[in-house]
């Protein structure tokens, strides 16, 4: 019996209060159809970082994703960043290597390009993107690479930020993709939305929400009944949780 267990290969998802994580269940289904039943994919929830000194010791881990709060502060327990995951200077998948270190990777990067350009098929020249925490800087790094000019929306105004409270119609107007890449709207919260001039928006806006629980966000909702093109995250997930698949069987 231990010799079998020894076998496993463990997989999870570092974050907090993620009880409601999409990922145990989409790898659990994924081991069970391509019939691999040494592969086990569990959560790990952190109350702060520091605990997961105790998480990379364990065996048998082969590789981990990462969400909120930790895709910036697990880096220093790395011991070496991709190009796009040091540019961005978030991760959101570990790398086990056979030399015994630690890569940080950032799929998400890949999931949101794929899943955007199947939305739209003409991208605009303006994007709004709300929230400046470690998934925004994969968004920021995907519309760049597009040639998309865009502006940060956070609580409280920066040198890379403006305030919601900034965001008028004439905002809207000059930023027909809107992107929420804060955890604002998630279950339980599902009645909160990002604070926007909604009725500012029009037919040529589109609304994208990196949120997939609920599949139908506030935001997502006001868009839509103003005619907006929108999308929530989950096909964005389901794609940077293959190319996680893919970086740890590399």
């Amino acid at each position: 019996m231990e010799s079998k267990k020894s076998n496993v290969k463990r997989y999870g998802l570092v974050g907090k209060n993620i009880e409601y994580s999409f990922s145990r269940g989409y790898f659990k289904q994924k081991f069970e159809n391509d019939h691999l039943p040494n592969c086990n994919y569990e959560n790990f929830d952190l109350k702060n970082i520091q605990a997961i000194k105790e998480v990379l010791k364990q065996q048998n881990i082969c590789g981990l994703n990462v969400t909120i709060p930790y895709k910036r502060e697990v880096i220093p327990f790395l011991d070496f960043l991709s190009t796009a995951a040091s540019e961005m200077n978030a991760v959101n998948t570990l790398k086990f290597e056979k030399n015994g270190s630690i890569s940080g990777h950032n799929t998400d990067v890949y999931g949101f390009e794929k899943s955007l350009l199947e939305t739209v098929s003409e991208l605009p020249n303006k994007a709004l993107i709300l929230g400046t925490g470690g998934a925004s800087s994969a968004i920021a790094f995907v519309i760049k690479k597009l040639n998309i000019e865009f502006t940060f929306v956070s609580r409280q105004k920066s040198e890379n930020s403006i305030e919601y409270s900034a965001v008028d119609e004439s905002v809207l107007r000059q930023h027909l993709l809107i992107i929420n890449a804060s955890p604002v709207g998630t279950f339980p919260k599902i009645e909160e939305a990002p604070n926007l001039p909604y009725h500012g928006l029009t037919k040529d806006h589109i609304l994208f929400d990196l949120i997939y629980n609920p599949l139908e966000t506030q935001f997502l909702k006001e868009g839509k009944a103003r005619g907006c093109k929108v999308s929530n995250g989950l096909k964005m997930l389901e794609y940077q949780a293959e190319k996680s698949w893919e970086i740890w069987n590399q």
